[in-house]
């Protein structure tokens, strides 16, 4: 949110006209991921420990950082910032830099070895939930997408399961039954990702026949949710 400080003057035959305008300054857009027309990829990043957040810009096999991105079309994209209360107390989840990880075999043994470490799970849900975080980051690819759903007993280690996994996905979002579906709403749209959820929270809560809607239209493209939003001026 902008605070706009405008400074009245008394203009009189004498007094220059202040131009305020500028006309080549691009308009600053917060964005967390795109795909632009020549072909660039762009990925928000974020520091946990210098508290920064910016680009990680793949183009022609290679990749580099950047505080903000022009695009074509004049638009300058910037990231959020480090204070934004969902980055800071993470919330929503951002990498911290790119890496080589060697083959597709090489990344899948990793990320099974990672959950096997934290979770205990048989072995085929293991690597069916090693596949789920790979397919998190290339979600958009596809028309439709499966849910990863648990259930079980009181204390069997599902949320335990749920932060193991989902910190692995691609943007994850964490959510609970304390959070609104208004709130929940806002951070897709901002944000995308993978919302991670403990559905049981919201058993007995009246939020619970708007989350259901999400989970019904949020699995494939061309069905969005559409909401009505209170603006300034009614």
């Amino acid at each position: 949110m902008r605070l706009v400080m405008e400074h009245s003057l008394k203009q009189n035959p004498e007094t220059p006209k202040l131009d305020k305008t500028e006309p080549n300054t691009p308009r600053s857009t917060p964005t967390v991921s795109a795909v632009l027309s020549d072909g660039r990829l762009v990925e928000m990043l974020f520091d946990p420990v210098a508290q920064q957040t910016r680009f990680a810009v793949w183009h022609n096999d290679t990749w580099r950082f950047a505080p903000t991105i022009d695009t074509p079309t004049g638009e300058r994209l910037v990231p959020y910032s480090a204070r934004n209360n969902l980055v800071r107390k993470e919330v929503v989840l951002f990498p911290s830099e790119p890496a080589e990880y060697g083959s597709e075999e090489d990344l899948v043994g990793e990320i099974q070895r990672f959950i096997h470490r934290y979770v205990d799970v048989s072995p085929r849900f293991e690597r069916i939930a090693s596949y789920y975080v790979l397919f998190s980051w290339l979600y958009d690819d596809f028309a439709e997408l499966p849910y990863l759903r648990l259930r079980g007993d009181y204390g069997s280690g599902k949320t335990r399961f749920l932060l193991t996994v989902g910190s692995l996905c691609y943007k994850p979002i964490f959510a609970s039954g304390a959070t609104s579906t208004s709130a929940i709403f806002r951070m897709l749209d901002s944000f995308g990702g993978t919302l991670i959820i403990d559905e049981g929270d919201f058993r007995y809560s009246d939020e619970k026949s708007d989350l259901i809607k999400i989970f019904n239209n949020g699995n494939q493209k061309g069905l969005p949710v559409i909401k009505t939003e209170m603006s300034g001026t009614k």
